[in-house]
């Protein structure tokens, strides 16, 4: 008998912006390490693949303004690399990864902390890639506006092949702690990458040995050609977005034949779709649970909030209960950052558009319902597996993990026990062989 195919469950440790009100929050959440390892541990009590820590590098503030994201509890959080390698030490299992931009950190400093991580944590890192599309962040970095995307691609790529360089600069084997000739490692085995390119120029080796993984798990999210690419060329997993079965299955089937172009197997990249699951013991209690947090976003905040999705663009005639206005400048901004601002034909309305997250896929009901849900899309090849989005947190999760989890499990979807050690085992990649170790350049420079 064929043994079902497995979901992949992650969760992302960062609630909406404006659940930090919810009875039952913890407000401090954002600048509280007990918070993350309590989440950390949450989500490896329910067996999950990751947990992964959205990151950026400024104040979210764009097109909203100092005085509207004050009222976000999303605007200031930790460091996410920092965070994952305080996590390594608290949990055993679960994968931890985090975002680090391409366009604002150079390629040796991502290459050993990462590689750090992965150490630490005994093979469990990974990477969401990202070149960053945020005016605030840029101006952090000596920029007067954003890098344009194609440089930011270009760099991204060479970014990351010399990071994939640095880490495969030593050999597996490099390190032979010979007590006898007190050679502690072979410098036939470890190499130079002597790299020279468009945007870096790199000696190396790297001055920490090769991951436990070879190369820790590699993310992607991007929301253009570009980034679709990039991950069908070199990522594991791949975040996506859909509120609609279609047109995830239609985003599905696209990235999995890109990477027939790269010469990589379909089953090589994990598509993991982005969801909010609001549980509840009945769905009225569900529904209850969600308008809870909902009904607290006013006018004025749904409005900056959507300001951060379409920057510049005038949203002064939304009204909270009438169709968002169908106009040019708003229709292509929408198209431009895949917003959905359709449902079932229509245009939605602001408060519409504040429920479903601007663009996430939002599940509320029992247990059974949701898990009914993520198994049909699963199922329909809508998506691998879910990177769940807690509506609040600590609670959130919890409910997920008491009642979804064990739902899944009855399905035969998802796992009992963890099989494996590094997150790559977890996730059923192969470890990827060292592209120099044949080489014999280091002892000749």
């Amino acid at each position: 008998m064929t043994e079902r195919k497995q979901i992949a469950l992650g969760v992302i440790p960062k609630e909406t912006p404006f659940s930090w009100r919810y009875p039952g929050a913890f407000a401090e959440a954002d600048h509280d390490f007990d918070h993350f390892r309590f989440i950390a541990q949450e989500a490896e009590r329910g067996l999950l693949d990751l947990i992964f820590c959205a990151d950026s590098v400024a104040l979210r503030d764009d097109g909203m303004g100092m005085e509207n994201v004050s009222h976000t509890g999303t605007a200031a959080y930790f460091d996410g690399m920092t965070i994952i390698a305080a996590l390594a030490a608290v949990t055993k299992h679960i994968g931890i990864a985090s975002t680090a931009s391409t366009t604002y950190w150079h390629p040796y400093h991502l290459a050993r902390q990462l590689a750090t991580v992965d150490h630490i944590s005994k093979g469990r890192a990974g990477w969401n890639l990202i070149t960053s599309g945020q005016t605030s962040e840029a101006l952090n970095f000596g920029y007067d506006a954003q890098v344009d995307g194609p440089i930011r691609y270009a760099r991204a790529r060479e970014c990351l092949e010399t990071v994939f360089g640095l880490w495969d600069s030593w050999d597996d084997d490099a390190v032979v702690r010979d007590t006898a000739t007190g050679r502690f490692f072979d410098p036939s085995r470890v190499h130079r990458l002597n790299h020279v390119g468009e945007h870096f120029k790199i000696r190396g080796p790297l001055n920490v040995r090769r991951p436990p993984q070879g190369h820790p798990v590699i993310c992607q999210a991007g929301g253009s050609t570009e980034g679709w690419n990039l991950a069908a060329e070199y990522a594991d997993v791949m975040f996506s977005k859909a509120t609609a079965i279609g047109e995830a299955q239609r985003f599905y089937r696209d990235i999995k034949s890109r990477l027939l172009q790269f010469g990589r197997h379909p089953d090589q990249l994990k598509i993991m779709l982005e969801m909010r699951a609001i549980v509840g013991r009945t769905e009225q209690e569900a529904h209850e649970k969600f308008r809870a947090v909902q009904d607290m976003v006013t006018e004025r905040e749904a409005k900056d909030l959507l300001k951060q999705f379409l920057p510049g663009v005038d949203f002064t005639d939304c009204v909270m209960d009438e169709p968002i206005p169908d106009t040019p400048e708003i229709n292509a901004a929408a198209q431009r950052f895949r917003v959905f601002v359709e449902k079932d034909g229509r245009r939605m309305t602001l408060r519409e558009l504040t429920d479903t997250g601007f663009g996430s896929w939002i599940l509320i009901g029992t247990a059974a319902q949701i898990a009914d849900q993520l198994v049909e899309w699963f199922d329909s090849e809508a998506a691998d597996g879910f990177m769940f989005t807690p509506h609040w947190l600590p609670g959130g999760l919890t409910d997920f993990v008491d009642q979804v989890v064990p739902e899944l499990q009855a399905r035969g979807v998802f796992r009992t026990a963890y099989e494996g050690s590094t997150l790559r085992e977890i996730m059923g990649f192969d470890r990827p062989s060292n592209r120099r170790a044949a080489v014999q350049d280091y002892a000749a420079q």
